[in-house]
């Protein structure tokens, strides 16, 4: 039985030094779910279980989620071997799955500063985007999107901070930020 496909997938990005992209795109991926589509999500340079993973282990088979990446910060303008190695192995599945096309929404969650720092080809990023299948729906998230993405996306959200909770000395916290 086959299902039914968006007529035309469009390209999202969510950028900026706000608070809530990979939150916003986690939204999209549950209306996506809801409405009985598909939907993988690729995790860059974050490395381990959050609220966001558990949950799309229970959503399990129409959303899957990967992460790729050690936990911590990766060191962008010198990245470590291992960091390396982890983000090219996460771009090599996000390859697979745009070109696959059996996902009608794909996530690649803080990819944008992958690009910019040239921890993934910019050129093969956006020549996989330009070649999916049309019905693929994209997001691309993180900081500092290259304009190059710009350019190319259909929309481009970008998350300014305006007052933050961090600056008052909250720390993280189990559920809201992972």
């Amino acid at each position: 039985m086959s299902r039914e496909r968006l007529s035309r997938g469009l390209i999202q990005v969510y950028t900026g030094d706000g608070k809530g992209k990979t939150t916003c795109a986690l939204g999209l991926a549950m209306r996506a779910v809801g409405q009985g589509f598909k939907v993988y999500m690729v995790q860059f340079m974050k490395g381990r279980e959050t609220g966001e993973s558990r949950t799309a282990a229970r959503l399990s088979p129409e959303m899957t989620l990967r992460y790729f990446g050690r936990p911590g910060l990766v060191n962008l303008r010198s990245p470590d071997p291992e960091d390396l190695a982890l983000v090219r192995e996460g771009w090599s599945l996000a390859r697979q799955v745009l070109a696959a096309g059996d996902h009608d929404l794909v996530i690649l969650d803080e990819i944008n500063l992958a690009l910019t720092f040239n921890l993934i080809p910019q050129e093969e990023a956006l020549e996989a985007l330009r070649q999916r299948p049309p019905w693929v729906e994209v997001v691309l998230t993180g900081r500092q999107a290259p304009p190059e993405v710009v350019a190319l996306a259909d929309l481009v959200t970008e998350m300014r901070p305006v007052k933050h909770y961090y600056e008052a000395g909250v720390k993280s916290r189990r559920g809201i930020e992972w």
